[in-house]
């Protein structure tokens, strides 16, 4: 056997959702602790993997057993008296996320932060993995293999490197000269050739980028669900999960590409370039940077602009799409309570582990940090009179920190004002240190203006003018709750008449002035009313039934959408025209 750390992995039952490892060490101390990761690499919350590991055992390299017990919620401590030591335990894999692992009858998939225990002493040594499958399944991983083992060259490599394990048959491409896998679990996809064509420009726009692709071969693993969305960069592959139902409208294709975009520029931003914070990283704890809103921000900005470049969406479209970001934001009165930096800083409790107070006091680095790319691309441009934009600062990024030895926390505002040719201190100071509104008056440059209405329904993400004319124009009446199915209350906004009122969230409507009324027509007959106006809500509160009486506000303009100006300039135009790669007369 050769040098490192070697595992086996087998799926015996399938049904029964228990992967069985087992994990041998060279010969090392006298005790030895093998630990599990408390998080994955990507996503930012502690979700202590090791409680669904299970029957652990401990034998030397002649099968006598050595004494095993648990030292913490992570470690197993073996007594291991300086010789080879193999651990034999399983973990129960049964939720599928891109996260976590999944075991049924129909697959397997396996992030390696839930399922392989190491250790510190062994972390930089190759790591080596033979998989055992049922008969007709085979093993996809972005690892090299040799003689059917494959083969990291360290533990964070093969934390970087899931593993889809089944009966499928790879998609294919190549882009920019880089072999491309894509494998497909749930359901299949209704135009498997139009994927692959659309991957493989998607892929090339972002190379053309960076001047290249980081790796030398990728692999897309696809899990079509009933719900569900999300995905997880890896240095050389992604999983990417996604409704199936969603592949079969247009908007479900456009948002499937975005995805597949967002993951893909995460090669460079995140994977290569990334927070000197998370170098190396602390499998054990929480690992603190106020800088994840320019790695997930900003890779949520280029994830719609890729889609454009590569010709899959029209200018137009991404003008709404980005109006339906901006009015993301605006309904979210968190904006007013925590800074870009300090979402950044506290995901770990605040991001993954939202609750009904979340919209009140938190933002998204995700929501806000694309904004703010947004901007800071548009002053970059500004101020170099369009020489420079948002793609220079990735590429010095990338020349100056794509080594992974990881970008201070003030790099990202140095290079920025680097770019600029000036400093942008009172940009990052408003945008991402401060809780003031942003300034969009920025958007002229490029000969665009940001305009508010009132949303005309829960369903409305804004990003248009009012999709139908309304026959009066006078104001509308305002409660300030965010409905959930079922008749409860999911949130009340802060400052909002039904807070003022004492309407709480989880509160169940029953009726509205005396006549029953489910959430969806409590808000339409609210907005039929004027502000000042007073109603009677009747509820349920931990069943008791209770009548609030509440005064009622004006709805507030927070659906926005992006316009032209009416007399734009020449400038505009040109500007325009640099920024999305469309002729100003092209846009509809």
């Amino acid at each position: 056997m050769s040098q490192g750390v070697h595992y086996r992995v087998s799926m015996p039952r399938p049904h029964t959702h228990l992967f069985e490892v087992r994990a041998t060490f060279p010969p090392g101390p006298d005790l030895l602790d093998a630990v599990l990761p408390v998080w994955t690499p990507g996503s930012y919350m502690v979700r202590e993997f090791s409680r669904h590991v299970q029957d652990v055992s401990a034998q030397g390299p002649d099968g006598q057993p050595l004494a095993v017990r648990r030292a913490d919620k992570r470690t197993w401590r073996v007594e291991a008296r300086g010789v080879a030591v193999t651990l034999a335990y399983r973990v129960y894999a049964h939720e599928l996320s891109v996260r976590t692992s999944h075991l049924d009858g129909s697959h397997a998939y396996f992030n390696g932060a839930t399922l392989f225990l190491y250790t510190e002493a062994t972390r930089g040594l190759a790591h080596h993995v033979t998989v055992e499958a049922p008969p007709g399944w085979r093993a996809f991983t972005a690892l090299d293999a040799h003689d059917g083992v494959f083969v990291a060259d360290s533990y964070d490599a093969l934390v970087d490197s899931p593993f889809e394990v089944g009966p499928h048959t790879p998609l294919t491409f190549s882009a920019a000269g880089v072999p491309h896998e894509v494998v497909v679990w749930g359901d299949t996809v209704p135009d498997p050739a139009r994927l692959c064509v659309e991957l493989q420009r998607l892929c090339e726009t972002q190379a053309r980028l960076f001047g290249g692709l980081p790796m030398k071969r990728y692999l897309f693993l696809v899990y079509l669900t009933d719900k569900g969305r999300g995905g997880l960069e890896h240095q050389a592959s992604t999983a990417l999960l996604f409704p199936r139902v969603g592949l079969h409208s247009p908007r479900g294709w456009e948002d499937f590409l975005t995805l597949a975009a967002h993951e893909y520029f995460h090669l460079w931003n995140v994977k290569r370039i990334k927070p000197r914070a998370f170098v190396p990283v602390d499998y054990a704890q929480e690992n603190y940077t106020t800088l994840l809103w320019a790695f997930e921000g900003v890779t949520s900005y280029y994830d719609n602009r890729m889609v454009l470049r590569a010709g899959l969406m029209s200018a137009s479209r991404y003008l709404v799409r980005l109006g339906e970001t901006l009015s993301a934001l605006q309904g979210t009165p968190g904006r007013k309570a925590q800074t870009l930096a300090e979402s950044s800083f506290v995901c770990w409790v605040k991001h993954y582990r939202p609750d009904e107070h979340s919209p009140n006091s938190a933002i998204s680095y995700y929501l806000k940090g694309e904004v703010v790319a947004v901007l800071l691309d548009l002053e970059l441009r500004r101020a170099t009179a369009d020489a420079r934009g948002l793609d220079d600062l990735m590429r010095v990024l990338w020349e100056r920190h794509g080594d992974g030895a990881g970008v201070p926390e003030e790099g990202v505002e140095a290079l920025a004002s680097e770019v600029a040719g000036k400093d942008l201190r009172a940009f990052f100071d408003r945008a991402v240190r401060g809780t003031e509104e942003l300034d969009y008056a920025v958007f002229a440059h490029v000969g665009l203006e940001v305009r508010a209405r009132p949303r005309e329904s829960t369903s409305d993400r804004g990003g248009t003018p009012a999709p139908r004319a309304r026959s009066e124009a006078r104001p509308r009446g305002w409660l300030g709750i965010t409905p959930r199915s079922g008749g409860a209350f999911a949130s009340i906004v802060e400052g909002s008449p039904a807070q003022e009122a004492g309407v709480y969230a989880d509160d169940e409507i029953v009726a509205l002035d005396g006549w029953r009324v489910d959430s969806a027509g409590l808000l339409s007959r609210c907005e039929d009313k004027l502000p000042g106006d007073t109603v009677h809500l009747t509820l349920f509160r931990r069943d008791r039934l209770v009548e609030v009486p509440v005064v009622l506000g004006q709805k507030p303009s927070d659906a926005l959408w992006i316009a032209r100006v009416d007399k734009p300039t020449e400038a505009q135009k040109t500007a325009f025209q640099a920024w999305l790669g469309t002729p100003w007369e092209e846009l509809g």
